[in-house]
């Protein structure tokens, strides 16, 4: 479809006001029944003090507003998070670092700002939010690529060529812990190339343009994945070659 990423951007922004309306709508009966205790309480409610006297479309825009509210800062945790997280991420070269060490302290703050978007972020993938988040938090990523997951990890070490989409809930490592040492190594997708729902991808891989990584397969740390070729299973292994074959 031509112009997919401008009606998918324009829905974005249509689909979260909506989405604010029912948050806010659904808030109805929490705002009553806090303000219930609140006056059962004996606390002074300001101007509903007086429960009986407030309509029902005092609480309709009272919950529209909360609505609004959780809404605006949702996506302001997230694109702050993602700009900090970029800002304080270690520029690290690929390689085994003490766990026991600064480099390994400097890992861990910068990925403190990955679990706090963590709070609101899978609510805003796939959108250009989500992407935007990546994109500051240091991710290279092409054009139209379709990001439907929240676990992007180490985004400064992670490149997604053209096209590329990530299923949801796929991750992608670009570190682990190993016999006490921290091992970085980035993480490259090629253009066009799918990683599958629930797929794992360790740090140090390199996916091949077109490639696809079967839904929940995982594969291993530093492989790489020839293009055209489906892999899956874990550990992953290809289960396809680019010309249709099929592995002996």
């Amino acid at each position: 479809m031509r112009n997919f990423t401008v009606i998918q951007n324009v829905l974005t922004a249509i689909v979260i006001p909506f989405l604010t309306v029912i948050v806010g709508i659904s808030s109805i009966p929490a705002i009553y029944l806090f303000l219930f205790i609140l006056e059962s309480g004996g606390v002074k409610a300001s101007s509903f003090s007086e429960i009986e006297s407030v309509s029902l479309l005092d609480f309709l825009f009272v919950g529209v507003g909360l609505g609004m509210a959780i809404m605006s800062w949702g996506v302001t945790l997230v694109i702050l998070s993602g700009a900090l997280g970029g800002l304080f991420r270690p520029r690290l070269e690929p390689g085994r670092y003490p766990l026991q060490s600064f480099v390994t302290i400097q890992w861990a703050w910068s990925m403190i700002f990955h679990r706090i978007a963590l709070f609101f972020l899978p609510y805003l993938v796939p959108s250009f939010i989500g992407n935007t988040y990546y994109r500051l938090s240091g991710a290279k990523l092409g054009k139209g690529v379709q990001i439907n997951s929240a676990h992007v990890n180490d985004a400064g070490s992670v490149t997604l060529g053209n096209g590329v989409v990530l299923g949801g809930n796929a991750t992608i490592n670009a570190h682990l812990t190993e016999k006490g040492e921290l091992v970085m190594a980035p993480v490259t997708v090629g253009d066009g190339a799918l990683l599958g729902m629930g797929s794992v991808v360790q740090p140090g891989c390199t996916i091949g343009q077109d490639a696809i990584v079967a839904s929940r397969a995982v594969v291993p740390k530093w492989t790489e994945i020839p293009p055209g070729e489906v892999w899956a299973g874990i550990p992953a292994k290809c289960i396809r070659r680019a010309d249709g074959s099929r592995p002996d």
